[in-house]
């Protein structure tokens, strides 16, 4: 069972409306989006607003944040006004396909975790299936072509997704001329298949920094580099098996 509120070390999420709750997916990317100066930050299908608080507790500036879905929105706007941030943090209730057509904001960051299942079994729930299922929400096109227009030419577009839809993500996104300048490989455990693909695309085109990293070690504790990335986020995280030691003893979700 989720607990309804997950606390990190400088602000809380209460998840109890919202249909994708807490999960390594969106900590990862979170914590895995390059420094940046001050700038203006999008976060595309923001859910509970966890990556848009981390990326508040991390960069200066002004964040938006689109969610479709009136509960997972009304929820995020209760987590931005209380968080330390709420002066900056911005919720805004559209579908992102339509918000990019009449936004006249352009963006030095843009953010999101999709949705991704494409051809998977779709669960009963239509609110957990819009966030997870391309074909009931946000279409890979729709996201891609929504980013071209609201990047500003040096800026950057982050994303997170499981290698098979990653791979044909990034072909779509080439045809747009929106280039992969960063990926990281996501693992679970040393040995593993890639679970996850983190990218950061621009219209740059450049040599692609590549990575891989462990979300787990060999004993099933959190890698050091895991540790290394979200320890900033998590009131306490162990390398053993012991996992986090929240206050509500809630783990993300895992993938």
């Amino acid at each position: 069972m989720h607990d309804p509120v997950f606390h990190f070390r400088q602000f809380d999420i209460a998840q109890d409306r919202c249909a994708m709750k807490v999960g390594t997916d969106g900590v990862l990317l979170g914590a895995w989006v390059a420094p940046r100066p001050s700038v203006r930050i999008l976060d595309i299908g923001t859910g509970t607003g966890l990556i848009a608080l981390m990326l508040a507790q991390r960069f200066e500036g002004s964040i938006d944040a689109v969610e479709l879905d009136e509960n997972a929105f009304r929820q995020a706007v209760a987590n931005f006004s209380a968080s330390p941030w709420a002066d900056r943090t911005h919720g805004i209730h559209d579908s992102f396909q339509h918000y990019s057509l009449v936004s006249g904001n352009l963006y030095d960051l843009i953010v999101s975790n999709p949705p991704f299942y494409m051809d998977a079994f779709q669960p009963p729930s239509r609110a957990r299936s819009i966030a997870r299922h391309t074909g009931t929400g946000l279409s890979f096109a729709d996201l891609a072509d929504g980013v071209c227009r609201l990047l500003r030419p040096s800026g950057s577009f982050s994303l997170i997704l499981p290698g098979r839809e990653g791979r044909l993500f990034r072909e779509m996104a080439l045809k747009r001329n929106l280039y992969l300048q960063r990926l990281t490989r996501v693992k679970t455990k040393p040995g593993g298949t890639d679970k996850r693909l983190l990218m950061q695309y621009g219209f740059e085109e450049s040599q692609v920094e590549e990575n891989e990293m462990c979300v787990r070690n060999g004993d099933g504790g959190f890698s050091a580099e895991y540790i290394r990335m979200t320890r900033a986020y998590y009131l306490g995280l162990a390398g053993s098996s012991a996992g986090l030691k929240a206050k509500t003893r809630t783990r993300p979700a895992r993938f």
